[in-house]
């Protein structure tokens, strides 16, 4: 993963991505927007308590980098899925929000760009470079542990014929394990994923993620991670877990319909 600037704004993209034809990703850093403190300055949420006005206006910068139509998800900490279709097109606003709430979105369809924010939580972006098929999951730690990247490879299977052990997926600026602290994880984390505490209490959901994405069928050497953790650098980033009253993060993933973003 790595940073880059475009104009004013910063964002990360990773290699393996990029290396995909048709496929446009980013994640944005918390630069480069209009919001105030205790939001500075790219907050992209309209949930957080920011102005709209400045939620508005920072979509608006972020719809700049692809154009096309730019489609949020509405998120819950549940594992519901949501496929995007050609519908979307008919709409004309080009930035939305999807119904009904989802924690996960799909799509095929060109010039479409699925949204997800986080300000600790992860964004799983999967692709199927062959069917052309991406998929936005938000993954917090409830998603996590109720199998929301599961139910989303399934349904990549079930609705596009995509096959797991072609698709690449990467993982976002997220909480690390050296952050990750669950006191009380005897109630809140399932057994299974005890193996993967660090400590007294703290997880690594990274492992545990991407573990869950092998268990779906990926191979591990399509897996990749940004390895940056959100509440160590919130110079960069958002993190609830640090700040409390804060932004959110937008990850970014679609099939270009134009070189808009090069």
């Amino acid at each position: 993963m790595y940073l880059i600037k475009k104009h004013d704004k910063y964002f990360f993209r990773f290699a393996a991505l990029d290396r995909l034809p048709g496929v446009v990703h980013a994640f944005s850093s918390r630069l480069g927007g209009t919001s105030r403190t205790p939001y500075e300055s790219l907050n992209l949420s309209s949930g957080a308590g920011d102005m709209a006005t400045a939620v508005h206006a920072n979509r608006d910068r972020f719809y700049g980098l692809t154009g096309g139509r730019h489609v949020y998800a509405r998120q819950c900490h549940g594992t519901a899925v949501g496929v995007v279709d050609r519908q979307v097109l008919d709409d004309e606003s080009p930035i939305r929000t999807h119904e009904p709430a989802v924690d996960a979105l799909i799509t095929n369809v060109p010039g479409v760009f699925l949204v997800i924010q986080t300000a600790d939580c992860q964004a799983v972006m999967v692709v199927d470079p062959w069917r052309k098929v991406v998929a936005n999951i938000h993954c917090g730690w409830r998603g996590s542990v109720a199998g929301i990247i599961g139910a989303t490879i399934a349904r990549m299977v079930d609705d596009f014929g995509c096959r797991p052990s072609g698709m690449t997926a990467v993982i976002g600026p997220s909480l690390g394990p050296c952050c990750a602290e669950f006191v009380n994880y005897h109630q809140e984390i399932p057994r299974k994923w005890w193996p993967f505490r660090i400590g007294r209490h703290h997880f690594d959901f990274w492992a545990i993620n991407r573990q869950q994405l092998v268990s779906a069928g990926l191979t591990s050497g399509r897996i990749f991670f940004g390895n940056l953790c959100t509440r160590c650098n919130t110079h960069l980033l958002y993190s609830y877990r640090s700040e409390r009253v804060t932004g959110r993060m937008g990850a970014l993933i679609g099939i270009q319909r134009s070189n808009h973003m090069g």
